[in-house]
């Protein structure tokens, strides 16, 4: 195979120990101000004893909610948030993946198994969860995608009233502020909401090529939140002025100098207190800075928590499996199936197609001065690409329904991969073993490079979460039993194929593309480019899309499986809400941030209504 030459050394290895500090300083510098007009939020010096409500969690959910219940001005809010505040590195959008497994990450790793992950260290995948004001919005890849009408309307025929799409679509609107002219206009989205939501100011040539590479494989360059899903487009995300919106940013700073909104960073939530009479929740006990803390709630507590920390919580506080509570001694208060329903987004990610002409995302291009002053004086860049996933597509396997916009395989076209920074980041966050890394990236490493990721949209695996003991501060057991059901293997061999065809098309052969036919490690033995090689590579190289949903799900009385209720009340127990992905009583179709913020908003809305009824009936 001819490959250009590398346009970097062994020497960038130690890419960060100058291009953060210089990032910072320079950023810091020319920009401050601008790129956070409305200033920080306050972190609380004074917690008072009661507040009407109390939110866990100020991630993708929970900053939309704790900022929409305090434009009530007679009702006090406490937003509880295990980690600090944001820094100036997680605004920087190409960054993304150097915010895993750092002090912002809760550091999650699943439990092995056989199935998937094998290509990773101890057969574990890294399950990246943030642990800082704004949560997983912080450190994810600012993709804003919303799923498929028909998962909402599949909620619904659930039994889950006012669940249906266009039920959530007004949601879905109400938050957005869309940047792009040709989408604001559209009934579709929203302008003048808290969340800013535009593609990325720069663009690589591989971008384009991607949209003509869709439009030669016969599917349409359309907006994916939309109409319709099915096609090809380039990535819509939580972007503003260059720089990464996060939740925190969008709903919780604009909030910041109302005196009825308290935020108390590095909370630990220990336990959530509820009367084993009664059944009502009224208080949490959580520890802060070396101090333990008992808080009331006079109307609700909120868990916005995720779908990790959420059932972990709610297990700590009695409500769970009755056998696995009693087998640690926790006292049982609601006998339910919480972190049952575990649902995440697989898919295959290291395929790998070589360039000859300089033009993808290779480390050199980006981590350099000009890239910074670019960024920090004109908010542009290749420092502006969400994480370096240029472009999204939704795709039709055979096992999909082509007359109906259904697919069942999503795309995230990246101008680079793991093999890109020479090993410094991806390789890193991924947790790829030396084995796979000598054989098949290193001889390429910082080398023009491009991949697609077909990620499977629904699948039928689904796995569970327990706690590891009654000690808060362990770390869950993640089971996210990975392709088990067969099903899941055939879907994703047929989006690799998809994606093969994509890299033959005339967009990408112009700058003289190639696939990477190195034999992934661990699968030499197989018959090469048959679906028994495939399925091998896709159980080596499974990396989750960072989607975990369901473990709190929400469904109708008599559901057996139910947490929740239709308005998010946790069956059997007063005044407590779950709201964030851990509802879902299945995963959505697309990427899980802007459903995230979806049910924050409804949430919220769910708890003004019935509280509002109260009150008007009071009067």
């Amino acid at each position: 195979m001819t490959l250009i030459a590398p346009v970097a050394t062994a020497a960038a290895t130690t890419a960060g120990l100058w291009f953060i500090p210089l990032l910072v300083a320079t950023v810091s510098f020319y920009q401050y101000d601008k790129k956070d007009p409305e200033g920080r939020p306050y972190d609380a010096k004074v917690i008072h004893k009661y507040y009407d409500f109390i939110v866990i969690g100020s991630g993708s959910a929970g900053a939309v909610v704790a900022s929409r219940l305090s434009e009530q001005p007679n009702w006090n809010i406490l937003l509880l948030e295990a980690g600090g505040d944001e820094t100036t590195i997680s605004d920087v959008p190409v960054l993304a993946a150097y915010l895993q497994l750092s002090d912002l990450d809760w550091q999650y790793k699943t439990e092995p198994q056989p199935t998937a992950c094998l290509g990773f260290n101890d057969k574990r995948c890294s399950w990246p969860r943030g642990k800082v004001l704004g949560g997983s919005s912080v450190l994810n890849y600012m993709l804003y995608v919303r799923g498929n009408r028909r998962d909402y309307d599949s909620w619904k025929q659930m039994g889950n009233y006012g669940w249906g799409y266009d039920d959530v679509l007004p949601y879905f609107i109400k938050s957005e502020d869309n940047r792009n002219p040709y989408l604001a206009q559209t009934p579709y989205h929203g302008v003048g909401g808290y969340l800013t939501v535009q593609e990325a100011p720069y663009k690589t040539p591989l971008a384009t090529a991607f949209i003509e590479g869709g439009i030669e494989l016969g599917y349409e360059n359309r907006d994916g939140n939309g109409a319709f899903q099915t096609g090809f487009m380039l990535s819509q995300a939580t972007i503003r002025r260059g720089s990464r919106c996060s939740t925190a940013k969008a709903f919780l700073r604009p909030a910041r100098m109302r005196e009825n909104l308290h935020i108390a960073m590095h909370s630990h939530v220990m336990q959530i207190l509820i009367d084993p009479g009664t059944r009502q929740a009224y208080a949490v006990k959580f520890e802060r800075k070396g101090k333990i803390y008992i808080i009331q709630a006079t109307k609700e507590i909120v868990l916005s928590a995720g779908s990790v920390n959420t059932p972990q919580l709610l297990m700590l506080s009695g409500i769970g499996p009755a056998e696995h509570l009693k087998e640690l001694n926790i006292p049982v208060i609601a006998n339910l199936r919480v972190g049952d329903n575990l649902q995440d987004h697989i898919a295959a990610a290291g395929m790998v197609f070589t360039l000859e002409q300089p033009v993808s995302m290779v480390q050199s291009r980006f981590e350099n001065l000009p890239s910074i002053l670019r960024y920090a004086l004109f908010d542009s860049g290749p420092l502006t690409v969400p994480g370096g996933v240029e472009g999204l597509a939704w795709v039709n396997t055979k096992y999909a329904n082509h007359s109906d916009d259904w697919p069942d395989i999503e795309f995230h076209f990246v101008s680079g991969t793991p093999a890109a920074d020479g090993g410094v980041q991806i390789r890193r966050v991924h947790g790829v073993t030396d084995f796979v890394w000598d054989r098949y990236y290193a001889p390429i490493a910082y080398h023009d490079t491009w991949y697609v990721i077909p990620m499977l949209l629904r699948p039928k695996s689904v796995g569970y979460i327990r706690l590891a003991s009654a000690d808060p501060y362990d770390k869950p057991l993640i089971f996210p039993n990975y392709l088990v059901d067969d099903q899941d293997v055939r879907v994703l061999i047929e989006g690799v194929k998809i994606g093969l065809a994509l890299g033959e098309t005339a967009a990408f052969k112009k700058f003289g593309s190639k696939f990477w036919t190195q034999p992934f490690p661990g699968c030499e033995h197989l018959p090469l480019w048959e679906d028994e090689y495939w399925a091998c590579f896709i159980r080596h190289y499974s990396a989750t899309i960072y989607h975990p949903t369901g473990t709190a799900k929400m469904g109708p009385i008599g559901d057996p499986t139910a947490v929740v209720d239709p308005e998010l009340r946790v069956y059997g127990v007063h005044n407590l809400r779950v709201v964030d992905c851990s509802i879902m009583p299945n995963v959505p179709s697309g990427n899980t941030n802007a459903p995230a913020i979806m049910v924050g908003e409804k949430g919220a809305d769910l708890i003004k209504s019935f509280w509002l009824n109260i009150a008007s009936q009071n009067i």
